[in-house]
Order: structure tokens, then C-alpha cells, then sequence
């Protein structure tokens, strides 16, 4: 089997509503057969009459094999991409190149295993708790959001996880407050080895932070970051570039898309995401504002 992404026409399957999210199932075989938890798929929106030019990028809920191969994504209804998507029925064609990026690493030995979601993108959990509850690890949830409705798959992480947190701002379920109020406590209580997080990118920095804090590495998802700035999600276009420490200490402007999403969570610098910090490898350095002694003024 090839790693190597593939391009085809996917026939819907389902299209159904899960609480404020979209949930679209794709048949597509040679993309589910190669798919690993972390890379993601790439969709055309609009049609083949559509001006939208601009592939729509997802993580991958649940790969299954009914009819050779499918896959699930679930997304907010956000613009009209995501709206295209969302009026799609059964036997519809989606143009669908995936999958993509790089997956998360998983770690060689049974280890205790702290998953935190947040709305939509919290979906890329779930397959990645498949996968390490077969390696024999050991499965923690915890899922944030404003509200009930936003909290993506607290049922499901009840049913598959050792334990489940769910934390809303409003209180409507689970305890009331956020990530940051729950996720020390949970750390101390389930033993983790390490913390996996899907989420906005404000809970992707909160979460590098405190699993900073307790020295436990931490791998992140950029979904939202790769949804809000990707155009062509192979790597080319270099519109979804932010800014990571390598191995070395130098900052280097790497791509969501082909060198994430996946990426580790102490080596973004969050506080830099949108720009080209100035100590950045390559970036352009600002000359003085007072010109040499004797040159024209």
C-alpha cells in the first residue's frame, strides 16, 4: 500500500446533523485504506460550475470499511463551502484529495493517554483513541466547549475511554468552566504520559501550556489554523506557514499542512502565529532607520 495521497470522486453515503455540526460520510476506499489518525482530507466545494477555487480542509472522524472503504468528517456550518457540503445527499459526488499531512506519533509502549477536544475538531480524537486502545494504552477524554451543543462526542468518549471530563463556560454539561480549569486536576488523577489535543487554537495553546507545566509532551492538531489559512493543502501554496523550533533552537516558518498538522505543541510559538517573527530562519531583517554618516538624507 502506498502513503501517498490520492484524488478521487467520493459518492456520499450519509449527510446528518449532530447537535450544531455537520456530519458527512464519503465512500472512498483508496483514501480510507491509507489513512492514518492526524492527517486529514481536502475537499472541492461549489461543483463543477462553482468560482470556488479553494479545497476545504477536515480531519478525519471514523474510517470504516462499509463498502470498501469510508470516511466521516464533522464540521461547522461556517460559510458557503461548509454550506455546499452540508446540502449534499446521498449519491452525490465530492472531489475529495487525501489523505494528508503528517499523523500523530504514537508511542511505543502502553502509556496513559490524555485526549482533549474541542468542538468540531475534537472529532479527530476518536480515531486516534481507536488506534492507541489497540497498542494497549490506556484512554483519557477531556472535552470543552460554550455550551452542550458544542461539545463534540461526549457519549462516544464515555463508552470508549477509561474516564471522561467535559467542562462548558454556561455549566450546561459536565462541570462549568474550561480546559484550563479541569485539565491540572485530570493530569494528577489519570497519571498521564502524554497529551494529545484537537481543538481551537486557543485551546491548543492552553493545553501546551499546562502540559508544559507538568513536563509532558504534548501533540496538537492545527484543524482550525489549516481551515483559516490553507488553499491548496499539499504544500504548495505556502499560505498556512507558521512559525516552530526545530531541533536546533532556530525558528523555522513550516506549514500546517505538510509538516502538520500535527506538529509539537512546545515547539509553536503560539504568541507569533499570523506573522514572521524577525529571528525567524530566512525571514527579512529591518535595516536602521538612521542611514549612514554622509549618505544622501
Amino acid at each position: 500500500m502506498s502513503d501517498s495521497p490520492v484524488q478521487t470522486s467520493a459518492t456520499v453515503l450519509t449527510v446528518r446533523q449532530v447537535q450544531d455540526y455537520t456530519a458527512l460520510t464519503l465512500v472512498a476506499p483508496a483514501a480510507a485504506e491509507r489513512f492514518r489518525p492526524g492527517q486529514f482530507v481536502a475537499l472541492a466545494v461549489g461543483g463543477e460550475h462553482s468560482g470556488r477555487l479553494v479545497r476545504r480542509c477536515f480531519s478525519v472522524y471514523e474510517v470504516k470499511s462499509d463498502y470498501g472503504g469510508t470516511i466521516e468528517i464533522v464540521f461547522a456550518d461556517t460559510e458557503p463551502g461548509t454550506s455546499w457540503l452540508a446540502s449534499r445527499r446521498s449519491r452525490d459526488q465530492v472531489d475529495l484529495l487525501g489523505p494528508l499531512g503528517r499523523p500523530f506519533r504514537l508511542p511505543r509502549d502502553p502509556v496513559n493517554c490524555l485526549l482533549v477536544g474541542g468542538g468540531p475538531q475534537g472529532a479527530a480524537l476518536f480515531a486516534l483513541a481507536d488506534t492507541l486502545a489497540r497498542r494497549g494504552c490506556k484512554i483519557h477524554f477531556v472535552l470543552a466547549g460554550s455550551s452542550a451543543r458544542e461539545v463534540f462526542g461526549s457519549r462516544m468518549a464515555q463508552r470508549i475511554g477509561d474516564s471522561a471530563v467535559t467542562a462548558t463556560a454556561d455549566g450546561t454539561l459536565g462541570e462549568r468552566g474550561d480546559v484550563r480549569d479541569v485539565l491540572p486536576r485530570v493530569i494528577d488523577e489519570t497519571g498521564a504520559d502524554v497529551v494529545y489535543a484537537c481543538g481551537p487554537t486557543s485551546l491548543l495553546r492552553t493545553v501546551t501550556r499546562v502540559a508544559g507545566d507538568f513536563g509532558l509532551p504534548s501533540q496538537v492538531f492545527l484543524e482550525e489554523f489549516l481551515q483559516s489559512t490553507a488553499v491548496c493543502g499539499i504544500g504548495v501554496c505556502m499560505t498556512c506557514v507558521l512559525p516552530f523550533h526545530g531541533d536546533d533552537g532556530v525558528t523555522r516558518m513550516v506549514r500546517a499542512c505538510a509538516d502538520g498538522p500535527v506538529l509539537r505543541g512546545d515547539r509553536v510559538r503560539w504568541g507569533d502565529l499570523g506573522t514572521i517573527p524577525f529571528d525567524a530562519l530566512g525571514a527579512p531583517r529591518v535595516l536602521s532607520a538612521v542611514p549612514p554618516e554622509g549618505a544622501d538624507r
